[in-house]
């Protein structure tokens, strides 16, 4: 019998009743209700079950708590769960990189299988807890993720929960996320994935329950649509969510444009719309448009909102009896909540839903952390490599580890992140990985400025400027005299940036960061330490781009780790000793400082991101390097003319010249020839990562839709493909192509 129903008071009979599917039942048995009888579609069981029940009853499901409806055998649930990046807020489960990490990986496949690792875990959690009776917050199978925000501004402090600032590569990993969330069962959800925040959304944190977001229709329906989009189309994701800002003067949880005209009728999405938290509240109390919360709750639920993550829709009992709404009306939400919950296979017998089998002995598996192992090689960035630095060789004897980070477990998670088992810190990555035969020597060095805030809070010396405790700036330069080279760990902490945060340190308001620089005291200590004459890598972990501009000169290795997930430390571990090629790409442009971008409340896409950004970044969208040198030999085409259903067949030839087996990325950026339109420099319409052996030479097969090369008409108000001739662009990454290939459309 289903886990759901074994605490709801309905004992053997309902057990019985639930199992059986002849025509014939036993005597003394009474009939089952209609929306319990399994062999019925799903609309005529929803439909059934929503006429039984009263108004209050109705409005009180559209509410992320929903209680129980006790006459009916129908037990309470939550639906609020995070999975960011593996099961969150829920105990113990496997933590994958962030996000961005994700990202970086450039590797839909791989994302999918942790998609799938993590919504296993989530039905083995399910099951433990609703088998006891737990049918709390993060303990249901609704889930609110992926985040397919374009992070448009490095400043953004949630842009570490987005997969960066492209849409086609957000697409693309989002799509195999929700795929991997979801399962392939034609009847039954594994679980339900959701895409946020919907739509033109991406900062400021403190101003984002009053915030207006203008930009052109050639932006909204070129960046911030097309994830949401593909999502949608492609993915059959069945959950959305509505942004806290405005969009156009519309709250987006209550925007007819985004619900209804485009989600519904353009794209055609059948699952439910839910309302980030307290967003309703914010229609009256934060963006002031309408009185109160009762005719806030219409105008969401008019719109297409069909869940509050709040207790606004109580109201809507009120709503109704005034003639704001009718009960008509209410329906339509409350069958959409209501159908995705029987797709769950939450009234059905265990034995008819495939996911119901999974036990918690699937959660926190060996074989989970070594996918999250997997996760964290791909999703590391080699940003600099002079003198080939890395990887380390056999030569070093003592390493000194020395920063803030190097043995801090924040810096793993990122997050919404769940609770690791056995989490790796960098410290303990690179002493595993060394092994008896190298010293490992660590001094922490400074405080990162997060603790130093704490101390200035708490009126201990070492204020908030950068600066650094002596004695520990002591231990690490004496440490780093000692050794053969010296790993930095610095950067960033999720304690810095992050969701609506109440942090007031120079360069970080809110959340939000106001300048791209490291903290001054890293910058102060790698420099005494370059000092020393010793070979200096930096491992950074942040979750947005930082300006690294002295340690981009002074330092000859940089290792880009995000925050890497529980195995994080080893993973960095085996790049720098050479165990494992590093092959990440950055999902986001590295400027050279926050003043090279436009106002950070200003939501054109001019000046932004590597598509329209006309200066010199630190490193490009896309880059990354390997410890082998990889050839870009030919490339070639199925054909040279289009049509605008075609998927165009790129084939290209790539050597691996290095001593090194490893992976590299070829990506695809397309450019028009003589365009009578607005448009981008260039913009990513493919890409494949793929190991290729020292020596050898790799096809790789990267198909291009036609449909891709898309632009936005404001006039004729929708997409179109201008024909003509396009430059496909071939590389590593977005700054200079190797190889070219023209193709015209028809």
């Amino acid at each position: 019998m289903n886990a759901s129903l074994r605490n709801s008071g309905m004992g053997i009979c309902v057990f019985i009743l639930f199992l059986f599917t002849g025509n014939a039942r036993p005597q003394g048995i009474a009939a089952p209700l209609k929306f319990q009888d399994s062999r019925l579609s799903v609309e005529e069981r929803v439909n059934d079950l929503v006429s039984r029940l009263s108004l209050k009853e109705k409005v009180l499901q559209m509410q992320n708590n929903a209680p129980a409806i006790e006459r009916l055998g129908i037990p309470s649930y939550n639906w609020w769960s995070e999975c960011l990046h593996g099961v969150a807020r829920n105990g113990i489960a496997t933590v994958f990189p962030q996000a961005i990490g994700m990202a970086a990986t450039w590797d839909p496949e791989l994302i999918y299988q942790e998609a799938d690792v993590i919504s296993t875990e989530a039905r083995a959690k399910y099951y433990e807890c609703s088998t006891q009776g737990k049918r709390g917050i993060y303990q249901g199978l609704t889930f609110w993720s992926p985040n397919i925000n374009i992070f448009r501004d490095p400043r953004w402090g949630r842009g570490q929960e987005t997969y960066g600032e492209d849409p086609f590569l957000t697409g693309r990993i989002g799509l195999s996320f929700v795929k991997g969330l979801q399962g392939n069962d034609p009847r039954y959800f594994k679980v339900i994935a959701t895409a946020k925040h919907y739509a033109v959304h991406s900062g400021p944190e403190p101003s984002r329950h009053s915030f207006d977001a203008w930009c052109s229709e050639r932006d909204l329906y070129e960046t911030y649509l097309p994830a949401f989009e593909a999502l949608v189309r492609y993915g059959k994701v069945y959950s959305v969510m509505g942004a806290y800002n405005r969009f156009w003067n519309e709250p987006c949880t209550s925007s007819d444009l985004l619900l209804d005209k485009i989600l519904r009728k353009k794209w055609g999405f059948q699952g439910y719309v839910t309302s980030d938290c307290g967003a309703i509240w914010d229609i009256y109390n934060g963006h002031k448009l309408q009185p109160d919360a009762v005719r806030a709750s219409v105008l969401g639920v008019k719109a297409g909102c069909d869940l509050t993550c709040g207790d606004e829709y109580g109201n809507l009992t009120d709503a109704v009896a005034k003639g704001y709404i009718s009960e008509e009306e209410i329906n339509v939400s409350v069958k959409r909540l209501f159908t995705a919950r029987f797709r769950l296979g939450l009234f059905d017998a265990d034995s008819l839903v495939p996911w119901s089998k999974i036990r918690p002995s699937e959660n926190n598996t060996p074989e989970h952390d070594r996918l999250a192992l997997k996760v964290a090689e791909e999703s590391l960035v080699l940003l600099k490599n002079e003198k080939h630095t890395l990887p380390l060789g056999k030569s070093i004897k003592t390493i000194a580890v020395i920063g803030p980070y190097a043995d801090q477990l924040s810096v793993l998670l990122g997050n919404y992140c769940g609770k690791p088992s056995g989490p790796v810190t960098f410290l303990n990555g690179i002493r595993q990985v060394a092994g008896s035969k190298v010293e490992v020597l660590y001094a922490k060095g400074i405080d990162g400025l997060e603790e130093s805030f704490i101390k200035q809070q708490e009126k201990t010396p070492n204020p908030v400027t950068g600066s650094s405790v002596p004695e520990l700036e002591s231990q690490a330069l004496q440490i780093a005299a000692k050794a053969d080279v010296i790993v930095f760990v610095g950067g960033i902490s999720p304690y810095l940036e992050g969701e609506e945060m109440d942090v007031t340190i120079p360069g970080f308001s809110g959340g939000d960061r106001t300048s791209l620089d490291i903290p001054a005291n890293q910058t102060t200590l790698l420099k005494k330490l370059s000092w020393l004459g010793k070979p200096v890598v930096v491992v950074l972990t942040n979750g947005s781009a930082l300006a690294v501009n002295r340690e981009a000169l002074d330092v000859p290795a940089i290792l880009e780790a995000w925050y890497p997930g529980q195995q994080g430390g080893k993973a960095v571990a085996e790049v720098l000793f050479g165990l494992y090629n590093p092959a990440g790409r950055l999902p986001v442009t590295f400027y050279t400082s926050a003043d090279e971008l436009p106002p950070f409340t200003d939501y054109s896409m001019k000046g932004r991101t590597y598509k329209y950004y006309t200066g010199k970044p630190l490193w490009p969208f896309g880059f990354g390097l390997s410890y082998s040198k990889f050839t870009y030999l030919e490339a070639g085409l199925d054909k040279k003319e289009y049509s605008s259903a075609d998927t165009i067949k790129l084939i290209v030839k790539v050597k691996n010249e290095g001593p090194f087996d490893g992976d590299e990325v070829v990506q695809v950026y397309l450019r028009k020839q003589d365009s009578r339109y607005e448009r981008p420099l260039k913009a990513l319409c493919g890409f494949k990562r793929k190991n290729i052996s020292k020596g050898a030479t790799e096809t790789f097969i990267l198909p291009v839709a036609v449909n891709d090369l898309r632009i936005f008409d404001p006039g004729g108000q929708d997409y179109f493909v201008e024909p003509g001739g396009y430059d496909l662009l071939i590389g590593p990454d977005s700054s200079a192509p190797l190889l070219m290939a023209r193709v015209n459309v028809r």
